[in-house]
């Protein structure tokens, strides 16, 4: 059975006296640092001397250059994975680090002396630090790699504690079974989700039915998000309940309409690919060249043709709050 881990399983206190470095200020690293720092250690934020920096500073925080890293005990590295090989710091043999996501230990493109650890919040940036301040946490993926000291599992736990990451629950994962599943979501889920998405819109515009109404159907008007915010809180039988019964017999007797589409042979491809490390020499050759073919596809995609597109719809509709991208 998977281990599941609460608050009650870990101890701050074997973190007492120790300097917790974050490295990184942005999405992932103001938030942990601030969680941290409320969760009564001693933080101290080592970061490149840009925008990031002046953040931390004006968030209390003394700031240092990315080598100060090498001098705390324990060291959380939150910043991208493409960037962390690189970073120019060292780790005694009785230091902790932690990655927040298992990609770079799980391929092997990190791995410093000493007890090393994952605590990868299943949570975007800036919701870690404001579902600690709501007092909810979310749930969280944990794992040691290295445990030299003998302490490494505690000292992680304790971690995870102090960010919010045991308040919901943390599942016990490799960094292997943490980067097959998580590269899995966005690279074999997300692109068929995305394919059946464009499908519908086209099959609906074919049918007559303006963009507009589309795009509100499937996003603005918030149904979906709210259906499955129902899903997550209450189970996928609770919120069927809540349909009506054309929407249930017309889910329920149409379910199966795709059964012979092979989806399976292409995603379990896909997944191969990431568990054999295909994709991680696929990516470090893409960062080696100075990313073009994500800068390419980044502005067919998500360019500021689409952001135009999508803001003058959201300004016809009503809808004005538009989140700032990192």
């Amino acid at each position: 059975m998977t281990t599941i881990l609460h608050d009650e399983d870990a101890d701050l206190d074997v973190l007492t006296g120790s300097t917790v470095a974050v490295v990184g200020y942005g999405n992932q690293g103001r938030s942990w640092a601030l969680n941290l720092r409320d969760g009564g250690l001693d933080v101290r934020v080592c970061v490149r001397a840009d925008a990031s920096r002046e953040q931390a500073v004006a968030d209390g925080f003394s700031a240092h250059e990315l080598e100060a890293a090498s001098d705390a005990e324990v060291v959380c590295v939150l910043v991208p994975d493409d960037i962390i090989p690189g970073l120019p710091f060292t780790r005694p043999d009785d230091g902790l680090t932690i990655v927040a996501s298992g990609y770079t230990l799980a391929f092997g493109r990190f791995d410093p002396p000493g007890d090393v650890g994952m605590v990868a919040p299943r949570m975007l940036g800036p919701e870690v630090r404001r579902c600690f301040e709501e007092g909810v946490g979310f749930i969280t993926a944990v794992g040691v790699h290295h445990d030299v000291t003998g302490n490494a599992r505690a000292r992680v736990l304790a971690v995870a504690k102090a960010i919010g990451g045991l308040r919901q629950g943390a599942v016990e994962l490799t960094p292997q079974q943490e980067a097959l599943l998580d590269l899995a979501v966005e690279q074999a889920l997300s692109p068929a989700m995305t394919l059946v998405n464009s499908t519908f819109v086209k099959t609906m515009l074919d049918h007559g039915i303006p963009m507009e109404a589309i795009v509100a159907e499937l996003t603005l008007s918030g149904e979906m998000e709210r259906t499955m915010r129902l899903v997550r809180t209450g189970g996928y039988s609770t919120q069927f309940g809540f349909h009506s019964p054309t929407s249930q017999y017309g889910q329920l007797t149409r379910r199966h309409a795709y059964d012979e589409v092979d989806i399976a042979t292409i995603m379990n491809g896909l997944v191969e690919d990431i568990a054999s490390g295909k994709f991680a020499d696929e990516w470090d050759r893409e960062r080696d060249a100075g990313y073009p073919n994500l800068e390419r596809q980044r502005e067919q995609y998500a360019g500021a043709a689409v952001r135009e597109f999508e803001e003058g719809i959201r300004r016809d509709l009503g809808e004005t709050s538009v989140p700032r991208q990192p």
